[in-house]
């Protein structure tokens, strides 16, 4: 019983670092940009004195709250984005990830994936890649926390964020 145990907090433990681990090989690369934002920078911005009448900002700093990583990966380069696909679909399906929608605008492919928490709308972790077409970025972003599906537009439109739009798009889809 006792081995069992540590092999269950093993598996915990290493799949938290997986989670975290899977898309840091693209940070610091050649023609990749990244963004990166942990727990304790949420932490700080949460903390930022705001105006009581402004709803979007208090919904804002609500919802920053509630987010442990941001992790964006942006590229044109061809290898980069085949790579970058590659390590999204495979994290899907190791990640326990299910598909919340698909989106083909204009060449542009979108796919967005969640991982549910307690109800329909609460999100533990959602992965975004969007194909680069026509000499477009290719998108990887990997968002963890304990958020509501319907909160993500307050988040992509403060801070402005690539493929916030095809984000907002999921976030009305799923109310």
């Amino acid at each position: 019983m006792k081995n069992f145990i540590i092999t269950l907090v093993f598996a915990f433990v290493s799949h938290a670092f997986y989670a975290q681990g899977a898309f840091d090989k693209f940070d610091g690369q050649d023609d990749v940009t990244s963004v990166i934002v942990n727990k304790k920078m949420f932490d700080l911005m949460s903390k930022v004195k705001v105006d009581a009448s402004d709803k979007e900002t208090q919904q804002y700093i609500k919802l920053i709250k509630k987010l442990d990583y941001l992790k964006v990966f942006t590229t044109k380069n061809p290898k980069v984005e085949a790579e970058m696909k590659a390590s999204a679909e495979k994290y899907v399906k190791t990640a326990g990830l299910e598909e919340l929608m698909r989106i083909n605008d204009g060449g542009r492919n979108v796919k967005i994936s969640v991982k549910s928490g307690a109800t329909d709308s609460q999100v533990r972790e959602l992965l975004m890649y969007v194909d680069g077409a026509k000499n477009e970025e290719t998108v990887l972003l990997s968002l963890t926390g304990n958020f509501d599906i319907n909160e993500i537009s307050v988040l992509t439109d403060k801070m402005q964020l690539p493929g916030g739009a095809d984000l907002k798009k999921a976030s009305k889809g799923k109310k």
